[in-house]
């Protein structure tokens, strides 16, 4: 994740390494050849098993996407997540979908989780939608 000290030389208002991750526990996160070479090369491995291993193919939005698993505060977060650290594995190799969120200086979700932490009074609350 990003550092504080790089979030203030980059202007933006967010730290992705404060936050649990909500981006990355959209249900499709899509990704193309670039993003599974990337992967492949980041774990030394091939292209192939790199597709395999952590992307799937959508039916109904017809494009590859980054596989997941179970997370105790969004149900499903990207495979390629660390759910003990609440951050990315892959962060210097992530896709460009990845790498090109927010796209601005400021991240709704940030400034949500910092309002809650505030309103809470505990600066590692992580607010969820659980509907249970």
């Amino acid at each position: 994740m990003a550092s504080s000290t790089a979030t203030k030389k980059s202007g933006n208002q967010y730290d992705c390494s404060k936050c649990p991750g909500y981006c990355c526990s959209y249900p499709l996160i899509e990704v193309g050849k670039r993003d599974i070479a990337r992967l492949a090369k980041h774990f030394e491995i091939t292209y192939a098993q790199a597709e395999s291993r952590y992307t799937r193919f959508d039916r109904s939005e017809k494009v590859r996407s980054l596989k997941q698993q179970d997370d105790r505060h969004f149900g499903k977060i990207c495979k390629l997540f660390d759910t003990r650290k609440r951050q990315c594995t892959v962060y210097e190799a992530r896709p460009g979908v990845c790498r090109d969120y927010p796209d601005g200086k400021r991240c709704g979700y940030y400034e949500f989780l910092q309002f809650e932490r505030e309103q809470q009074g505990d600066d590692k609350f992580i607010a969820t939608t659980d509907n249970n």
